[in-house]
């Protein structure tokens, strides 16, 4: 399935652009996940990460839809 990525912050700098077209076999959040490790092992060393689809946080269990727009939403820190 194809769907487009948004990658903010250290996302962004892993993907090495904002907007990607993404090509997955998976179904959910949690195989995004996975794929995203596998073609990019740079997001295994994130300690969170969320995603985001339809201006709502989405988990892990969450059915990702052909041309979904899925925000990849890094750790952020505050001061």
């Amino acid at each position: 399935m194809n769907v487009r990525l948004v990658g903010y912050g250290i996302a962004k700098e892993i993907l090495r652009e904002r907007n990607l077209d993404f090509e997955f076999s998976g179904a959910t959040i949690k195989d995004l996940k996975t794929e995203l490790i596998l073609r990019f092992p740079d997001f295994e060393s994130l300690r969170s990460i969320s995603f985001a689809i339809g201006e709502e946080y989405r988990k892990d269990d969450y059915p990702i839809q052909p041309e979904d727009e899925i925000i990849i939403i890094p750790p952020v820190s505050g001061g």
